[in-house]
């Protein structure tokens, strides 16, 4: 009751704070955080060249926890100690059953239910609800992860722990009027492109991976940290997010000149011919009319 009454505060502050989005960078330790880092790798490949999710300038595009290349990763590499997470809350109980309150599980389940998440890492500059640890309860902020933030996602592919920092993640909520970003920066950051992650619609036996930095697809069991790791022969068929930014496709002109430049060719060289061949002034005009040629001798 006593946790159920703490998140019902945070949450109604939540509702009446103003329309701030803390952007966070892949390996920035963050604000208000519940652990020190236990992320294995962040950043690199994955933020310096995102995936392009296409949405508009106003508002983020959706897209289900189950698409193929929405997380990415390094084959047979853990993003995440998740046994450094685990150890981290357990020593201290008033954190664990934070935690506990915010991810919906008793304190004493919390240990079985981060074994039970994925370390994978964001492909796409991603809005979530980011729930921090300061002065002894819970806060709770808009945020949107850069890209190449490692987090542990759970089995319909919804990010539930951010590793930089060890906060738990929830669904984002709306904020009062325009977004006002705060917070960290950096080059590769577009509103189009931020992303929410909505849940699979059924639990997901495997998560399809891509490697910025080798270029290479990869299925990760659920629950698994790297080592059943299984390479693909080639990229998954359709879907999912592009690999690289979108690049702007031109109309192919060359068929359309090459017929332009022969038509008139042809056009212009049957009259060349034709005048010859139509105009016969030597049989149709009179002896009159032309005296000097009648009188041929």
């Amino acid at each position: 009751m006593l946790v159920a009454a703490g998140l019902a505060v945070f949450f109604l502050r939540q509702g009446k704070g103003p329309g701030e989005v803390f952007l966070q960078a892949a390996s920035s330790h963050g604000r208000d955080p519940f652990t020190a880092s236990t992320a294995l790798s962040g950043g690199g490949a994955e933020a310096a060249s995102p995936a392009h999710a296409g949405g508009t300038s106003d508002s983020a595009r959706s897209i289900q926890g189950g698409t193929e290349g929405l997380f990415g990763g390094t084959r047979n590499v853990s993003s995440c100690d998740v046994d450094r997470q685990i150890n981290f809350l357990t020593k201290d109980q008033a954190k664990l059953r934070g935690f506990a309150g915010v991810v919906g599980r008793d304190p004493g389940d919390v240990p079985a239910y981060l074994r039970s998440l994925t370390p994978v890492q964001l492909r796409a500059d991603t809005r979530v609800t980011n729930h921090g640890w300061r002065n002894g309860s819970v806060t709770s902020f808009q945020s949107v992860l850069q890209a190449g933030t490692a987090v542990l996602a759970d089995e319909r592919g919804m990010p539930k722990v951010r590793c930089a920092c060890g906060n738990p993640l929830t669904e984002p909520v709306a904020v009062q009027g325009a977004p006002k970003p705060q917070g960290d920066t950096w080059p590769a950051y577009r509103p189009a492109d931020v992303v929410v992650v909505t849940e699979a619609e059924s639990d997901l036996k495997f998560f399809v991976l891509y490697d910025a930095a080798t270029r290479e697809w990869f299925k990760r069991p659920v629950g698994t940290r790297g080592d059943e790791d299984e390479l693909m022969g080639e990229p998954p068929k359709g879907g999912g997010l592009p690999t690289s930014p979108p690049k702007p496709t031109a109309p192919a002109p060359g068929p359309a000149t090459s017929k332009a430049a022969t038509t008139p060719e042809k056009k212009t060289t049957p009259p060349t011919t034709a005048p010859p061949t139509t105009k016969p002034p030597t049989t149709t005009t009179p002896p009159t009319e032309h005296p000097t040629t009648s009188p041929p001798t």
